[in-house]
């Protein structure tokens, strides 16, 4: 089995981070540097179906379904992640723990079999990284303290 395993140290407290990730105005901020994913119907509850829907791309119409697994405000999101298409259901997880005067964050994303998994765990691994070195820390950067954006920051949703 194939995963997908990033840690990252972020100078910010674990709710920025938190924010960061689970806001739905938020996310495709960070995920720009990707695919530029952005969640429809999302919420950090148990059981919150939703879908991520990006660019489509040759052989990919762009859409992931997912359903949140479990949550732990402001330490732990799980969800499922499958292609809209079907295939395999693998899981994402993001760990957010204190370290030093900021956030420690993981990403592991589970449940690559095979020839074709170990491939996209190759494919998505290197997406992912972009995401959470460039794309994440930009936008907890143009955070104010209470989390929000700040009027000044040159980010902004990112036409898909």
């Amino acid at each position: 089995m194939s995963i997908i395993h990033i840690v990252r140290d972020y100078p910010h407290p674990p709710q920025k981070v938190w924010r960061a990730v689970t806001d739905p105005e938020l996310i495709p901020l960070w995920t720009s540097t990707g695919a530029g994913a952005r969640p429809e119907g999302f919420a950090a509850i148990a059981g919150t179906r939703f879908r991520f829907i990006a660019k489509p791309k040759p052989g990919w119409n762009g859409v992931v379904v997912c359903e949140v697994l479990e949550v732990r405000e402001p330490s732990l999101l799980r969800y499922s992640w499958q292609d809209e298409g079907g295939g395999e259901v693998t899981e994402v997880a993001y760990k957010l723990e204190p370290h030093g005067s900021g956030t420690r964050f993981t990403y592991d994303h589970i449940g690559f079999t095979g020839a074709g998994g170990f491939f996209m765990a190759r494919i998505l691994g290197t997406v992912r990284t972009k995401m959470l070195t460039k794309g994440l820390p930009a936008v907890l950067n143009d955070l104010d303290d209470q989390g929000t954006l700040r009027p000044e920051s040159p980010l902004g949703p990112k036409p898909l």
